[in-house]
């Protein structure tokens, strides 16, 4: 454990601690809303959240050369996690707007 200092460590501990709550948090207000995309919210956080796991379990183990296919799998998770969370942006967006919606017509001019 001596490849990081101790407010390193805070850091990375209390960030992924912070996203399992945030991730809680997201799928709890889904459950309150009604809306399920907020649920897809919280599942496509969870790549990110095995990506910080991963940086977090490598550093524990001293950047161990027998652990370095972790840090492949963190940019992977990385990766993937920032599509996943893309898409359910995307699609949380998408369930905000009205099938019923009329586009704005231009304000004609009365000269």
């Amino acid at each position: 454990m001596h490849a990081l200092s101790i407010p390193t460590w805070i850091i990375h501990i209390s960030s992924v601690i912070e996203w399992i709550v945030a991730i809680w948090l997201i799928w709890t207000y889904g459950e309150l809303t009604g809306n399920r995309n907020w649920w897809g919210l919280s599942l496509a956080m969870l790549p990110a959240l095995v990506s910080a796991m991963c940086a977090c379990t490598w550093h524990y183990f001293d950047n161990a050369e027998s652990l370095e296919w972790l840090v492949t799998l963190q940019a992977t998770m990385t990766l993937v996690g920032n599509f996943t969370l893309w898409v359910a942006a995307y699609l949380i967006w998408r369930s905000t707007k009205s099938p019923n919606t009329v586009e704005p017509k231009p304000i004609k001019s009365e000269q």
